[in-house]
């Protein structure tokens, strides 16, 4: 206490200057009106861009969430625009039985929306780590995907994250596709060197179709349903044995600048799963 009064004491005059300056600035803009909107101009000025660093700050922290959804926006958008495609090939059928058919189909799936929060692409055997887990409902198998198309299927699974296989691995198990609308299916595989190229293997050699052509899922698995996009059919060879076709797609998925995903939670995976146990058991028990 001693300290502070020796302190008050020894710089008193100080204190007063700065108080009488706050009293004569106080009288100056209170009771002068060219200082006073002058204070004004230049306190509105500061003001206004301050306010324009917060919202600058603000959008930033919103597009995050813009992000998120316009990516399940256009993984749904480009379902439908499958699913109205499908309905328009099959306009001479009951559309509107179909139509229900199909929008049952739609419901059976989640998605789940989550970040990349690791990605490789220099690998042969490249992996994708997602900020949600088990805690958020993201199990093993589950197919993962982007707006633009097919990212690759959940391996390893903790409370809080997830790894991905992604497309762009050597060792990824090979995701069924079909040529879209020509219903000619094979599997997908990376060969490990261009991240912007696959191959589907096994297109049948009775197949009609042509470059330019969109690839995507088939759905013959529970993994992906069908229709989510996969590239676009650059190059066509043949295959090794020379029975079927092998096709060089053009990803759709830009896995450089990949951000925001979604996990594909299927409702019916468990109850196929279920079906199919229950069929391998059958056949055990008749051996």
């Amino acid at each position: 206490m001693r300290n502070l009064l020796d302190f008050l004491i020894k710089y008193h005059h100080w204190f007063l200057f700065i108080f009488l300056e706050v009293i004569s600035a106080v009288l100056l803009f209170r009771y002068n009106s060219y200082q006073s909107s002058a204070w004004l101009s230049s306190a509105n000025s500061v003001v206004g861009k301050v306010y324009e660093m917060e919202s600058g700050v603000t959008s930033f922290f919103s597009m995050v969430r813009a992000n998120e959804e316009l990516t399940l926006r256009n993984f749904y958008l480009e379902r439908q625009a499958d699913q109205l495609r499908r309905l328009y090939m099959q306009a001479t059928q009951d559309t509107t039985v179909r139509e229900r058919q199909e929008l049952q189909f739609l419901s059976q799936y989640r998605l789940i929306p989550a970040k990349v929060v690791s990605n490789t692409l220099n690998k042969k055997e490249n992996l994708i780590t997602i900020d949600k887990g088990s805690a958020d409902g993201v199990e093993v198998d589950m197919g993962v995907a982007c707006g633009n198309g097919v990212v690759g299927v959940v391996y390893l699974v903790s409370a809080h994250y997830s790894v991905v296989i992604p497309v762009l691995n050597t060792t990824m198990s090979r995701i069924s596709c079909a040529i879209r609308d020509r219903n000619y299916f094979g599997y997908l595989h990376w060969n490990g060197v261009d991240p912007s190229v696959a191959f589907v293997d096994d297109i049948p050699r009775h197949a009609h179709f042509k470059r330019g052509e969109w690839v995507v899922t088939s759905g013959y698995s529970s993994i992906f349903p069908p229709g989510v996009l996969v590239g676009k059919i650059e190059k066509v060879f043949n295959s090794s044995d020379g029975l079927s076709y092998k096709l060089q797609v053009r990803l759709s998925t830009d896995f450089g600048c990949l951000r925001d995903v979604c996990v594909i939670s299927d409702k019916s995976v468990a109850e196929r799963a279920r079906l199919l146990e229950a069929a391998r058991d059958s056949m055990a028990v008749s051996k």
